[in-house]
């Protein structure tokens, strides 16, 4: 069965996904969403997509379409989604989910009233080095794990009116790429007992510089950092009680890892990642969707709402440790 894919949004994040998609048989991106009509056109002409739509609900009410991958601003997932779900369509929603927890709770309830398939685009979830990593986790290869450092942040351009320093459409440093960071912790560690975070403001008052520090059950601890003023090494590190997996950059996509173990010499993997290395999780939604599945046991929506609540949590620390980011 061909999956036939809806793309709403036709941003870069869109792009890479409709480019990966087309590399895979047994999917089709059979139509595009846009408010604008003239930028639907444009992005299904440019990859051969036979239908274009100038909003929302006529990519919703589109017959031809199974599963809408939902790729606008941060700010629209939650209606974008919920119109989909109403509709009776299959959704991946790109990261951060929502803007916030309670958004997130709303979509959350909706597909699982509705019965259909949504989750939350975190494609690193789907990647093999990872899928290797948390096999040897789950075997005790480095003991009990103590520590999870992970870190994602680059010099952005300042934009006052773009989307990275736009708070109403969900800008800053933590929604945009600290989810990448929080979400490898949860992956690992779960949900956190404890959220500490600090934080430096852009003019437009989001986080252009944020510190989180996690805090859980076991005595395990995350440290975390996203950025858009550094120039960060985007690498992470799983420290455990008796060895350490260290994950060049860019951690959320890797081709290798090293395995350090005590008394043993350091051990190299290295994997081979078709395309942009979207496919994988594209193969997941249809693995899930083909069974009748509603959900994914490698990012399921109670983890989703895990990690949004700690995200709130990690915003509001940040309000009250925050100072200027300095000069732009």
């Amino acid at each position: 069965m061909t999956l036939r894919w809806g793309i709403l949004g036709t941003g870069g994040i869109a792009r890479t996904f409709t480019s990966d998609l087309r590399t895979l048989d047994d999917h089709e991106v059979v139509a595009v969403g846009s408010r604008a009509a003239e930028t639907a056109t444009a992005y299904a002409d440019e990859f051969g997509i036979p239908h274009a739509h100038a909003s929302y609900q006529a990519l919703a009410d589109d017959p031809d379409v199974d599963v809408i991958y939902v790729a606008t601003p941060h700010s629209g997932h939650a209606s974008a989604a919920l119109t989909f779900i109403g509709a009776g369509k299959h959704v991946l929603v790109e990261k951060p989910f929502t803007m916030d927890e309670v958004e997130a709770a709303e979509v959350v309830a909706a597909a699982r009233a509705a019965g259909v398939f949504c989750m939350e685009a975190m494609w690193t979830r789907f990647n093999p080095a990872i899928a290797r990593i948390r096999d040897l986790l789950a075997d005790g290869a480095i003991g009990e794990v103590v520590t999870v450092e992970a870190d994602f942040g680059f010099p952005a351009e300042y934009d006052p009116a773009g989307r990275l320093f736009a708070p109403e459409l969900g800008g800053g440093a933590l929604l945009d790429l600290g989810v990448y960071p929080i979400s490898f912790a949860s992956m690992i560690l779960g949900e956190p007992a404890t959220v500490l975070a600090t934080t430096g403001l852009a003019p437009t008052g989001v986080d252009a510089n944020t510190g989180v520090l996690l805090g859980y059950e076991s005595g395990a601890v995350a440290v975390l950092h996203c950025s858009l003023r550094g120039l960060n090494p985007i690498r992470a590190a799983i420290s455990g009680t008796t060895g350490r997996i260290d994950i060049p950059p860019t951690f959320f996509r890797p081709e290798k890892f090293t395995l350090v173990r005590t008394g043993a010499e350091p051990v190299t993997e290295e994997f081979t990642l078709p395309g942009l290395g979207y496919t994988f999780q594209a193969e997941e939604v249809a693995r899930r969707i083909r069974a009748g599945e509603t959900e994914s046991p490698l990012m399921t929506l109670d983890e989703t709402l895990s990690i949004m609540r700690t995200l709130d949590r990690a915003r509001t620390a940040a309000e009250f440790n925050a100072h200027p980011a300095g000069s732009w």
